[in-house]
């Protein structure tokens, strides 16, 4: 059950990654002064893709989901 938890909230997160990424491209097509900057946008990016790593990685450690042994 909390694996599929968890990957409800990884596709949840990647989902907001990629909004996140189009709302910088507007923000740099807009040129709005009142707009906050590109970059408070792809800082975001960032920090969300490095949580996505961190989860990964910490749910392979504790064994709540496993790696695929054989992807062909």
């Amino acid at each position: 059950m909390l694996d599929i938890i968890l990957k409800i909230l990884l596709v949840a997160l990647l989902l907001y990654i990629i909004a996140n990424l189009f709302r910088g491209l507007f923000s740099a097509l807009k040129n709005d002064p009142d707009a906050p900057p590109m970059s408070h946008y792809i800082g975001r990016r960032v920090a969300y893709s490095a949580l996505v790593i961190l989860l990964i990685i910490l749910a392979l450690a504790f064994d709540i989901t496993t790696l695929n042994q054989r992807p062909y």
